[in-house]
């Protein structure tokens, strides 16, 4: 768990076991602070529905807890379990996509008296400066949120004489919210995901490479909504397992941000022979792309997935110009979403190292695509050219064969994987 967290509330012993003195500050919970879901109108209920569907399948196998609503904020109980266990369950809500920021709040009583007394103890063992955030939802709270901010402030002043007050750039903020019921009270926190809750845009399939691309591509969709299986195509059976495993940690990695995961891997060595010994030379890349697209088109029809997601970024490499994109969208008729297509490498690379995919993909791995692949490749590739290609090798047929034929796997964050043919 991250120190900045909330430093204050995760002081669980080695055993999980809650100390007295957290217990008389309060019962500790995690807050979450939504973003643009507040914002939908009529049909808010909905992503709000399906986010509390989320964080119940982010939350297994921890305790049980109570989940409760009001608007633009989720709050977590626990009751009875440890501090550290509470924490654990905040660490899962950070990957939930849909949440702003996350917190470990005390929540205590209505109380001026007791609200100052756990500010002041959030403060213990700081160092720098400080300030102090009010925020009075309920009106009927005895103090306004500036008075209740300067009184609070004024008594960690006394409490740590060597703490000086910024109001505009503090190093610690603490944080006082008075609610309908309760007050919370928390300093730091962890920003959360945004976006919207995955699953509510409906089902894609990413046509996953061990690469840096496709994994950005995918986290991009599933932060708008969208729940994503993965395609693989290995070199098999030119080439080893490696770039199986690597798009197996990929998206066990990815699975973090929507749980359950489906990977699919194809066995794609003996079709790329087939298309360069077809006489495809320099429109060998162009042609085994479309190919792969109408795989995962006929992939897609069984899964229920309206779209296909890629990792192209125009102009990235000599294959991805518009000529030979707009020959890509032709093979299929599903819409091909291509979340990185204006994105330069080093902000990919940028975003691959935030969710923690670029060690991965930067492993090495034997490609058969390089194996295959002509000394030059067409930048302008023409559909009739690609039509006849796909005309001599029944492609339609090849496609259904390759899609009829893959390999599941379910790589889990959480644990638990299981291998069928699918």
């Amino acid at each position: 768990m991250s120190a900045s967290l909330d430093s204050t509330t995760v002081d669980a012993r080695a055993d999980g076991a809650v100390g007295t003195a957290a217990q008389e500050l309060g019962e500790l919970c995690v807050l979450l602070k939504l973003g643009e879901i507040v914002l939908k109108g009529s049909n808010r209920h909905l992503f709000e529905r399906r986010l509390q569907n989320n964080i119940r399948a982010a939350a297994k196998g921890l305790p049980e807890f109570r989940l409760s609503q009001r608007k633009g904020i989720i709050m977590l109980r626990m009751p009875g379990a440890s501090d550290l266990e509470v924490a654990q369950l905040a660490e899962r809500m950070r990957n939930v996509m849909g949440i702003v920021w996350v917190h470990l709040v005390r929540r205590v009583a209505k109380d001026v008296d007791t609200v100052t007394q756990v500010a002041v103890q959030a403060m213990a063992d700081r160092s720098g400066s400080f300030a102090v955030r009010a925020r009075r939802r309920d009106k009927r709270f005895p103090m306004i949120s500036s008075e209740l901010a300067g009184h609070v402030g004024a008594a960690i002043k006394r409490a740590y004489p060597h703490l000086t007050v910024n109001l505009s750039q503090p190093d610690h903020t603490v944080q006082i919210e008075v609610d309908k019921d309760e007050v919370f009270v928390f300093t730091d926190g962890i920003p959360g995901q945004g976006g919207l809750p995955v699953g509510m845009s409906g089902r894609g399939l990413v046509l996953l490479s061990g690469g840096i691309d496709s994994p950005v591509a995918a986290y991009r969709m599933m932060r708008r909504g969208l729940r994503l299986d993965f395609l693989h195509f290995s070199g098999m059976p030119f080439t080893g397992p490696e770039s199986i495993y690597k798009a197996y940690s990929l998206v066990r990695q990815l699975d973090r941000f929507q749980n359950g995961s489906r990977l699919y891997v194809v066995p794609f060595g003996k079709a790329q022979q087939q298309l360069r010994n077809s006489g495809a030379e320099r429109l060998q890349i162009v042609a085994q792309r479309r190919l792969m697209l109408k795989t995962a088109e006929a992939l897609a029809d069984r899964l229920n997935a309206s779209a296909l997601v890629t990792g192209d970024a125009l102009g990235q490499v000599s294959s991805q110009t518009l000529a030979n994109i707009t020959a890509l969208d032709d093979a299929v008729d599903l819409p091909i979403l291509r979340p990185l297509i204006g994105m330069d490498k080093t902000e990919i690379m940028d975003q691959a190292r935030a969710i923690g995919t670029l060690t991965i993909s930067e492993l090495p791995d034997e490609d058969c695509c390089t194996m295959l692949t002509p000394r030059q490749v067409e930048t302008a590739a023409k559909i009739a050219d690609l039509r006849q290609i796909e005309k001599r090798l029944d492609v339609e047929e090849l496609a259904e064969h390759l899609a009829s034929n893959v390999q599941l796997h379910r790589p889990s964050f959480l644990g638990e994987e299981e291998n069928t043919a699918a």
